[in-house]
């Protein structure tokens, strides 16, 4: 199958293509297209017009702060991978970008994108949300910033509002001590996971983070996270108060994911202690 008739625009600037959005509500913004193409190709999108926004030199840019890194929409999933791009953490995002899909995919693939797209079983939704991450838009009504929690409403889901784009990810600094645990469990590499989590543990920022991916709905963000990963064995109940409804199958899988990702903070401890000084 085909895609269905679309018109086609690739502005130069944010401010064209909040325009072009704005002015064509059947429009939709496109960058790496590794989503969205398949979605046009099965005729499950069908925009009257596609605002190619790839090549905006604003969505492009990476800016350093003292307090993390600012990464345009249309950074790719490779430049990550490749360590092309200012890393503000102990180097997880190069971990977690290597284990999105496949290479031809992460050439193309663009973070701002997998936001949007909001898929929960996508890798930077979770693991981002565990970094503390923040989205910046861009629309009719000027920019906004949002918490990735509180960006990401549900599975496909987000506060974007009419006319807006991300323009780009804010990424906290990490301590140099800081551990960081991922974990997904996919019937083969490259498939979309069926139980992932992320865990953040930087004491020397006093940030404790352990967020839940791949369930039927919004991801479950767990800010004060230092009790459940010193105990584990405490999280049954953090699950039941977010009200985490899975079959007893699906929530077998889900613990043995979260409890792995715990496990690999240990692991990168002792992996760092054993380093030369």
């Amino acid at each position: 199958m085909k895609a269905a008739r679309f018109d086609y625009q690739r502005p130069a600037t944010v401010a064209a293509a909040v325009a072009a959005l704005g002015g064509d509500h059947g429009a939709k913004p496109v960058a790496g297209g590794q989503s969205l193409g398949p979605m046009l190709n099965l005729r499950l999108a069908r925009p009257s017009c596609l605002v190619d926004v790839a090549k905006i030199p604003e969505l492009r840019r990476v800016e350093e702060r003292a307090d993390g890194v600012l990464y345009g929409a249309a950074i790719t999933h490779a430049e990550f991978e490749d360590g092309a791009v200012p890393d503000p953490t102990p180097g997880f995002l190069a971990r977690v970008a290597h284990g999105i899909a496949y290479r031809a995919v992460r050439n193309r693939g663009t973070v701002g994108g997998s936001l949007v797209h909001a898929d929960p079983a996508a890798d930077w939704p979770t693991t981002l949300t565990a970094l503390g991450a923040r989205v910046v838009l861009a629309g009719p009504q000027g920019t906004r910033e949002l918490a990735l929690e509180d960006f990401l409403l549900g599975a496909f889901s987000t506060a974007l509002e009419e006319g807006e784009i991300v323009t780009g990810v804010f990424v906290p600094r990490c301590s140099a001590g800081a551990r960081f645990g991922y974990r997904k469990s996919c019937r083969k590499v490259g498939e979309f996971a069926e139980a992932m989590c992320a865990v953040l543990a930087d004491d020397g920022r006093g940030v404790h983070r352990l967020v839940i991916g791949a369930t039927e709905g919004r991801h479950i963000v767990v800010t004060e996270a230092k009790a459940v990963l010193a105990d584990p064995s405490r999280l049954d109940a953090r699950l039941a108060a977010a009200g985490f409804d899975a079959e007893p199958a699906t929530l077998r899988l889900h613990r043995k994911v979260i409890r792995e990702a715990i496990a690999q903070i240990a692991i990168d401890a002792l992996n760092s202690e054993s380093l030369p000084a």
